[in-house]
């Protein structure tokens, strides 16, 4: 899809209208600033698997990637209230403490359900036997991370809470009832923490009742919603796109409430992904850059670390059958999800996140007359140097002549070429550097030839 800004932009510079085709005309107006690049928001998230650190040995490498948040599964393995009136904070404060030192804070996504308020294991049983405690289990927490200046600013309620246990998390709700437990909810976080930013229901389907239900709610009863969210995994960038328009025009039908979108876990097809290792690192671009062209406000990769599950842990919230399925799941099924394998290895596409990291600074503009190409271009002025990105998502190859207007100085450049396939993890080989060359201020063209599902990166000095 050719955005109609592109188009403008296009025929604006005297450049010929959009051609399909494999030949493909790029510019890059390094005077043209649009304003902070914000690339932390395109952030990660880690799946609820295990009470263990499974970030804690993988912090520099995420911190690589500069993500401005790590959503995090509360889950009841972290034995947060073993009984009534005694708190249990040491598991979950190990994981929090590494998302810290990633440098991004924690999004928590409340999706604890201990047996004092939940007796039954029963994904359908989604409210407290006493609303009273669960508010104060909720205000504990929030208070508890308040106390020790964690940072923390977004609480979900919440994940996938219209599919119960296939979601991962051990409840089911109706509309009615997510309205109802969202309310006692987030009164209690901002009990705890008046500044906080709350929101849900972090749906499996973009279109489930439950949540034109809960901003009808929201907005009736003045409850606070400052964000919602949602999940999709779709091989397909531009299906993604659409669901951000759709969650958009939904919410300008409440515009009294006017919450930020998060659509906080987003990948792939994880049943039918394209087994190309080309793809999905080129697949991470297309997919932020869409995301960002639609002006979605924050998602989460899922997810940073794929890990084995213990199918005693499950079953202790869930039935024998979501116990079953999730330990299939994850220790048996070929896994796609994780830019860290269950072997520790990078996958290809961390690296995208890796070059998109470099990104800093100021957005500049970049148009492009191909459907299937696209890119970023921004000024840094912090490391007083610029970056460029290309990509090419399809799978023929493009000839790309690229147009770079408005140089504002002698520059030495490092062409980078993103190698999916090669062997072993050495970033040189990932992110195979060309040698330096160097730019002349003012315009200046280059051409390059972009494979199939090609990811290649420039840096300016």
């Amino acid at each position: 899809m050719i955005s109609y800004k592109a188009v403008l932009i296009s025929v604006g510079m005297g450049l010929s209208l959009p051609v399909l085709g494999q030949t493909a005309e790029v510019m890059v107006d390094f005077a043209a600033r649009q304003g902070p690049m914000r690339m932390e928001k395109m952030a990660l998230g880690q799946g609820g698997l295990s009470e263990e650190p499974m970030l804690a040995n993988r912090v520099t490498e995420i911190r690589a990637l500069h993500p401005g948040m790590i959503r995090l599964f509360v889950s009841e393995y972290y034995d947060l209230l073993p009984k009534a009136g005694t708190y249990h904070f040491k598991t979950l404060d190990s994981m929090v403490s590494s998302i810290l030192q990633t440098g991004a804070k924690p999004l928590m996504a409340l999706c604890m359900k201990p047996k004092v308020l939940f007796p039954k294991i029963d994904q359908d049983i989604v409210e407290p036997t006493d609303y009273k405690q669960w508010e104060q289990l909720v205000y504990t927490v929030v208070k508890h991370y308040r106390d020790r200046k964690a940072g923390i600013r977004y609480w979900e309620v919440g994940n996938e809470v219209d599919i119960g246990e296939d979601g991962g998390t051990p409840y089911r709700f109706k509309p009615e009832s997510y309205a109802r437990y969202y309310k006692h909810t987030v009164a209690a976080i901002l009990r705890a923490d008046p500044t906080a930013r709350v929101g849900g229901p972090a749906l499996a389907a973009y279109n489930s009742p439950i949540l034109p239900g809960l901003l009808e709610a929201c907005s009736a009863q003045k409850i606070p919603l400052h964000f919602v969210s949602w999940h999709h995994y779709n091989n397909s960038p531009l299906v993604i796109r659409k669901q951000i328009e759709y969650v958009q025009n939904l919410v300008k039908k409440h515009p009294d409430l006017k919450p930020e979108t998060i659509m906080d876990e987003w990948n792939v097809d994880l049943f039918n992904p394209i087994l190309d290792p080309r793809y999905q690192p080129c697949y991470v671009a297309e997919t932020i850059w869409q995301m960002k062209d639609a002006g979605l406000d924050w998602s989460c990769y899922y997810h940073i670390r794929d890990w084995y599950v213990s199918y005693e842990t499950f079953a202790k919230v869930f039935s024998p059958s979501g116990t079953a399925f999730m330990t299939r799941w994850w220790n048996r099924q070929a896994q796609f999800s994780g830019l860290i394998d269950y072997q520790n290895q990078l996958r290809p596409a961390y690296f995208t996140f890796k070059l998109l990291s470099r990104l800093a600074g100021e957005r500049l503009q970049v148009s492009s007359t191909h459907a299937s190409v696209h890119g970023f271009a921004s000024q840094d002025d912090k490391l007083q140097m610029h970056n460029m990105m290309l990509w090419n998502f399809s799978d023929q190859p493009v000839e790309v002549n690229i147009t770079l207007t408005n140089l504002p100085k002698s520059m030495r450049t490092r062409h980078i070429v993103l190698d999916a396939t090669g062997p072993g993890n050495d970033e040189n080989h990932r992110l195979r550097p060309e040698p330096f060359s160097q730019l002349k201020p003012g315009n200046q063209k280059l051409t390059v030839r972009l494979e199939p599902w090609a990811v290649h990166y420039w840096s300016l000095e």
